[in-house]
């Protein structure tokens, strides 16, 4: 199965980079995340394209079969146009579409507003480690407080050890010696590099710091990873999306998620 999606492409990549299994079956992917078993979309089953009618539930089926002790589901769709599949059908099977936007660079420019007050460097110390899970705790929504820590920690501890690697580097943003916007950059030597987890406190939005960090991580990618492509996965109905695209990126693709309400990861 060739994957089309940029975004599942990069997705797939970063995954192999932290150990994930990805075992190719008869019409589809099934990726495992022994690591974080709680990741959700580091445990998930990745379609060839929209469901054809019908197969929804049976989809739904294949997921449980794959992962009979997961407490959640997690499908992906490949393709690039946001086809989903019969919306109905979605819907009796108690799945949510979720689309995203696939934003692409080569190089970025200077956001309108850019931030010229903190500190904006590679995290480094066990210190900087600990405020980047202190401000992804700061930013979560989900009501499993405790789930998220424990995903978010194991989350930060791949991303370190890909940094130690030398596939990429965790930025920071640091206002008084507190870490209040943070995100990552990865490559595997392909040309390519993605994003992960653009997060800002949220006492210290609308400061340009998000806008900021997303160009200084690009440049250095640029400068000193051999990367031609930057890739950003972004809520298309979030503010957030506005400032990717003020510092250079540009929509294209659509990535599709399927997953039950209220599931975010």
């Amino acid at each position: 199965m060739a994957v089309l999606s940029l975004g599942y492409q990069s997705d797939l990549m970063l995954l192999r980079l932290q150990g994930s299994l990805i075992d190719r079956r008869d019409g589809y992917l099934v990726v495992r995340t022994p690591a974080n078993p709680t990741y959700h979309w580091g445990n998930f089953v990745l379609l060839p394209g929209p469901a054809t009618p019908g197969t929804v539930q049976s989809w739904v089926d294949t997921f449980h079969r794959e992962f009979p002790d997961a407490n959640h589901v997690a499908l992906g769709v490949d393709g690039v146009r946001g086809d989903a599949g019969n919306m109905r059908e979605l819907a009796a099977a108690g799945l949510d579409v979720e689309r995203s936007t696939v934003m692409t660079a080569g190089a970025l420019q200077l956001p309108p507003r850019p931030n010229r007050e903190a500190d904006f460097r590679i995290l480094a110390s066990d210190a900087d480690w600990r405020a980047a899970l202190a401000l992804k705790e700061a930013v979560n929504t989900e009501p499993d407080v405790e789930g998220y820590r424990v995903f978010a920690r194991r989350k930060l501890a791949a991303m370190r050890r890909l940094q130690e690697l030398g596939h990429g580097a965790w930025f920071g943003a640091f206002k008084d010696g507190r870490m209040v916007s943070g995100l990552g950059v990865f490559t595997d030597g392909s040309g390519i590099a993605r994003y992960q987890s653009v997060d800002t406190h949220p006492d210290h939005r609308n400061q340009g710091l998000a806008g900021t960090l997303v160009y200084t991580a690009g440049r250095h990618a640029v400068a000193h990873m051999a990367v031609r492509m930057l890739i950003m996965v972004a809520d298309p109905t979030y503010v957030a999306i506005r400032v990717y695209r003020s510092v250079g990126f540009t929509d294209t693709e659509t990535q599709v998620q399927l997953q039950p309400k209220p599931l975010h990861r």
